[in-house]
């Protein structure tokens, strides 16, 4: 099989940490191309700007986003504008109207638009989704807690508005929720913690509803001192499951373990599997394009409370 020419937009940290290692590893595409001002990846050709992409590389049919999601949409609009197919980092872009956007767009050329969620993508999700589905689910209980001084050093856009700040993990949480659970939930209420120099919140609480009433909680943290606490407890009729380390390891009612335990709290091979997802996408010539996770976030802003937090100071700027 001969592998797809992509290029990636926004050499980054999660470019570089992900993207670009999923890539290397990926039988379905060859990193033909970066588009980035402060430099790519040694041996492939960069560029400054994405039309001076599209211009020079009339060969390469495919472009993964990285960059801020304040700043995509423009790229990824002239992308397809061009004839190419896109991919999409999470959030997909700043707002629902951005993506929406370019899904009419991508529908329109006939081009395959691919909204990615890489949490979906771990582990024991899959095998957590095939459990619930005949269960009934009585409540949800999401602590999502890590440092952005780890995880985001010196990221200031996003404390930007547009930048999510603490929903930026929050979102993947949401993205594993909302693949897993058997039924729809919609947010009810929520606090929001926004320090005095952000326009994003760095915590917050959020509840949501199921059909029946109130079904979940979460407590998320974007200044938890310590490893990452990304863990999801479902209490249903048949017993209780426990979703840890983001998705790597699952338990029934406290039992044997599911999944792998690593040794570092991390991402571990979700973009292996978004890429394997988009290289099907485009044998198909299909979009995959679910905003609910965003729905989320976006009602939560909606309907949140305004909490003062202390002033965030970054020590990695």
């Amino acid at each position: 099989m001969t592998a797809t020419r992509i290029a990636l937009v926004g050499i980054g940290k999660i470019a570089r940490d992900q993207h670009i290692p999923a890539l290397a590893a990926s039988d379905a595409f060859e990193l033909a191309a970066t588009v980035s001002r402060s430099g790519g990846t040694e041996g492939v050709e960069n560029y400054e700007t994405v039309e001076a992409l599209l211009e020079a590389r009339r060969d390469i049919p495919a472009i993964s986003f990285c960059t801020p999601p304040q700043v995509r949409h423009a790229g990824a609009r002239a992308a397809l504008d061009a004839g190419r197919h896109v991919m999409l980092e999470k959030p997909p872009g700043a707002c629902l109207s951005d993506v929406h956007a370019l899904e009419a767009l991508a529908k329109e050329r006939g081009l395959s638009l691919f909204a990615t969620w890489h949490s979906r993508h771990a582990a024991c999700v899959p095998a957590a989704r095939a459990w619930l589905a005949d269960k009934r689910i009585r409540s949800v209980r999401i602590d999502w807690k890590e440092d952005v001084r780890v995880w985001h050093p010196g990221q200031r856009w996003i404390w930007e508005a547009g930048g999510l700040g603490v929903f930026d993990p929050t979102i993947n949480a949401f993205s594993i929720l909302t693949e897993i659970l058997p039924v729809e939930v919609h947010v009810s209420g929520a606090e929001l913690r926004f320090p005095s120099n952000c326009d994003t919140p760095i915590a917050a609480e959020v509840r949501m509803d199921g059909p029946d009433g109130p079904l979940v909680t979460a407590d998320v943290d974007f200044l938890y001192d310590g490893d990452p606490f990304w863990r999801q407890i479902v209490e249903t009729d048949a017993g209780t499951l426990t979703l840890d380390q983001g998705g790597a390891i699952m338990r029934i009612d406290g039992g044997a373990q599911q999944g792998e335990g690593w040794k570092e709290p991390g991402i571990h091979g979700e973009y292996d599997g978004l890429y394997a997802e988009f290289a099907r996408l485009l044998a198909r010539n299909a979009s995959e394009v679910d905003l609910r996770p965003m729905v989320l976030v976006a009602d939560a802003f909606t309907l949140g409370r305004r909490l003062d937090a202390p002033e965030f100071i970054d020590p990695t700027t």
